[in-house]
């Protein structure tokens, strides 16, 4: 049984199709990287993966059952997904990296939170700074702690090493890496063909909102 399954799904915004058609289907640790040409559909087929955008037609299935049987809430809580344009609210990265447990009534997981700033070499002090004046790839490795300080089944990336250097890029393929080894289930969008084979098991191309191919690589 797929983990995420994704069933003749079609996206149609007014006139335009931008997804026509796909099923394709992740299994329980795989980590599936998805690329393909700049407006092929890429990022909507994250969305409708994550609930963020139901599909025209088709169907997406989360361990066997619709997604339309789930509470969005309960199911955004085993689906993560981190863009490629950060998004911090509030003042303080601690705000951002408490919201997820703020949102489940749960008491912040300390030990989790030092865990991944340890990963992303990122000292435990940047908690108290200001949000707003963090610069674009330190707001891209405070939004990836957000997504998966609460352990999600299934990860989604849509370029999230764009905005960084090239030491701090490979600071977060590792962590993400290293996550996938612990069970973590993911599928990465990018457009860097190195990127894209470096921790893989599999290549999801689209191309004009369809599936081109899908490569099984180990």
């Amino acid at each position: 049984m797929p983990l995420l399954d994704i069933r003749n799904v079609s996206f149609i915004d007014g006139s335009k199709t931008i997804l026509d058609h796909v099923s394709v289907s992740a299994e329980s640790h795989d980590f599936i990287s998805i690329t393909g040409p700049s407006g092929s559909g890429k990022s909507t087929l994250l969305k409708i993966c994550s609930h963020m955008i139901s599909p025209t037609e088709g169907d997406v299935f989360f361990k066997d059952r619709n997604f339309t049987d789930y509470n969005p809430v309960e199911l955004r809580r085993k689906i993560s997904h981190c863009f490629q344009t950060p998004c911090l609210w509030g003042r303080t990265v601690r705000e951002n990296i408490y919201f997820p447990y703020w949102l489940r009534g749960i008491k912040p997981d300390q030990e989790r939170i030092r865990n991944l700033f340890s990963l992303f070499r990122l000292p435990l002090a940047y908690m108290d700074q200001s949000a707003e004046k963090l610069s674009g790839g330190e707001k891209q490795r405070i939004a990836l702690i957000r997504s998966i300080v609460i352990e999600p089944e299934i990860l989604l990336l849509d370029e999230v090493t764009s905005a960084l250097d090239e030491e701090n890029t490979q600071i977060t393929e590792q962590v993400i890496q290293h996550l996938h080894e612990e069970g973590l289930t993911v599928l990465w969008v990018t457009h860097s063909t190195v990127q894209s084979r470096k921790y893989a098991n599999k290549i999801l191309t689209v191309v004009s909102g369809q599936i081109h191919s899908l490569e099984v690589i180990k």
